[in-house]
């Protein structure tokens, strides 16, 4: 972030090629947009600038002009995090919670702005009243078998958070069953074991959204378990291989998906 003459601020955002992929100017003036590459992005880092000001009123508060450039270490269309990197980071600037800053621009439930903060895996839950996360280590036995693969679209997080709330079909029971799929899913020792956990969670996010499965939907014929990542229909799935690597990227390239990590391609400790 810089700072020049003038009162406003100049965004920029940058992909891992160094192209420009969105830039905006905001008037400092009730952050205002005076000109963007894209109208909905703009508008929704507007709502995220507001919010650390609502959570510290000396952010911004100065007459300056600011020149703010980001710069993506992966494909802004992954879904990888990159909005929830960006309130972490927008409120570590305006020395605000990131989660106050979060809940006042977002309607999810700030796990990955958890995860923004995380040195690895956590485990997290919103309560009523309060937000609980603890760190756990996974690096498993079979990591060589787990991959990641981008399915080709992005969904919206928040407008799949306020379909799911509509449909309000988690129960408390529901919720139980989960986390003790996910501790399991921490601990278990063999493949097998963690794809019938998968498995397991896959099952109960179907109901409850009454959609398909995504294996059932379009990889009928993987040999693996497969699981939703991250918004259901789009973003990154988890897939299983005993198969080799070549052999498990192959029927992923076969399905038009060129993206597709192993665990120690993606997962960086």
């Amino acid at each position: 972030m810089k700072e020049g003459s003038g009162s406003d601020i100049v965004w920029k955002s940058y992909r891992k090629n160094g192209e420009m992929w969105f830039d905006a100017k905001f008037d400092l003036l009730g952050i205002e947009v005076v000109k963007t590459s894209d109208e909905a992005i703009a508008n929704r880092l507007r709502k995220i600038i507001r919010s650390a000001i609502r959570n510290n009123s000396d952010f911004l508060s100065k007459w300056k002009k600011y020149t703010v450039e980001t710069f993506m270490e992966f494909e802004p269309e992954w879904g990888l995090g990159s909005s929830s990197t960006l309130i972490y980071n927008v409120a570590a600037w305006a020395e605000a919670d990131p989660f106050h800053v979060y809940f006042g621009s977002e309607n999810g439930s700030a796990y990955d702005i958890a995860c923004a903060g995380a040195d690895g895996g956590i485990f997290y839950q919103l309560k009523e009243d309060e937000i609980s996360y603890s760190t756990q280590d996974f690096e498993p036995s079979f990591k060589d078998k787990l991959y990641f693969v981008y399915s080709g679209s992005k969904q919206n997080s928040s407008d799949e958070v306020k379909a799911f709330n509509e449909k309000k079909d988690l129960s408390i029971d529901h919720i139980n069953e989960i986390s003790k799929i996910s501790e399991a899913m921490a601990k278990a020792t063999s493949l097998s074991a963690f794809e019938k956990l998968m498995e397991q969670h896959e099952q109960i996010v179907s109901n409850c959204l009454n959609r398909p499965k995504i294996k059932d939907e379009k990889f009928a014929d993987y040999w693996g378990s497969i699981k939703s990542l991250g918004a259901w229909g789009g973003d990154f799935i988890l897939a299983t291989s005993n198969e080799s690597p070549e052999k498990t990227k192959g029927y992923f390239n076969q399905k038009g998906l060129e993206v597709c990590f192993t665990f120690d391609e993606l997962i960086l400790f």
